[in-house]
């Protein structure tokens, strides 16, 4: 019964991605800038407290259990996120070079490179809860994919919303956008697969799927809800979002 539960639970950010996919059924143009901004934000909010109480908490728990000082498997892991997705977008930045300014395939290309870490921080939570680790609970694994999920969300809708408008097909672009997010369960799967040896450094996997999120809402999240005007409909999104992720988090983890 817990592994269907993880199976459940790995493919709730997936959904998201299809929800949002598939907005481009309902909306006739572009998304209404206030709206973007709002919900840019809101998933923002959600990866800042998902970030914090279903990665970094847990992680120092676990180093604390394995007689490790708990800051530093934190410390670590979160600066290797970070530079592996530094080094992610070095690599997407050269896609974007050699594909001369075709912004949409670049951002469907950046978008599932993005999906990645977040499917094994996903992964990483559900193979901690499979092995029995205290500190990660199924309800915890399931907040942190439902935050992902809502996250999802908007970065679904930019992909099959622009492409809409280019005139692809309703279809197609839902399509399309779909297609973002199917390296999310994939890598979760696998990082579940490998649970014998994702245990022992769970604590070091926990923080650097931190990073990777973190970086994500500083380098792409942030700069987009401001990058026309000082309008602070971003700020109230994050606000939201952290809030009622950090809510999830501590009633339900």
């Amino acid at each position: 019964m817990d592994m269907l539960y993880s199976i459940i639970g790995i493919l709730i950010p997936f959904l998201g991605t299809t929800l949002g996919s598939a907005l481009v059924f309902v909306m006739k143009n572009e998304m209404d800038d206030r709206v973007h901004k709002i919900i840019l934000g809101f998933a923002a909010g959600v990866m800042i407290a998902a970030s914090v109480w279903s990665l970094l908490i847990p992680s120092m728990s676990m180093a604390s259990e394995q007689n490790i000082a708990s800051w530093f498997p934190a410390s670590l892991g979160f600066i290797i996120g970070i530079i592996f997705l530094i080094f992610i977008n070095k690599i997407a930045y050269i896609f974007e070079n050699r594909e001369n300014g075709k912004k949409l395939d670049m951002l469907m290309f950046s978008v599932t490179l993005h999906n990645i870490p977040e499917g094994m921080a996903v992964g990483v939570c559900f193979a901690g809860f499979l092995a029995g680790t205290s500190g990660i609970s199924l309800l915890a694994s399931m907040v942190l994919a439902i935050g992902i999920a809502i996250q999802n969300i908007p970065e679904g809708a930019i992909i099959s919303v622009p492409l809409r408008a280019k005139k692809m097909s309703k279809v197609k672009s839902f399509v399309y956008g779909v297609l973002s997010g199917v390296v999310e369960p994939v890598f979760a799967i696998i990082t579940v697969l490998l649970l014998n040896i994702v245990v022992p450094i769970l604590p070091y996997l926990l923080s650097f799927a931190a990073g990777a999120m973190i970086f994500v809402v500083c380098f792409e999240l942030i700069p987009e809800m401001h990058n026309d005007d000082k309008s602070t409909l971003g700020v109230v999104g994050v606000s939201i979002g952290f809030v009622i992720m950090m809510i999830l988090d501590v009633v339900l983890g």
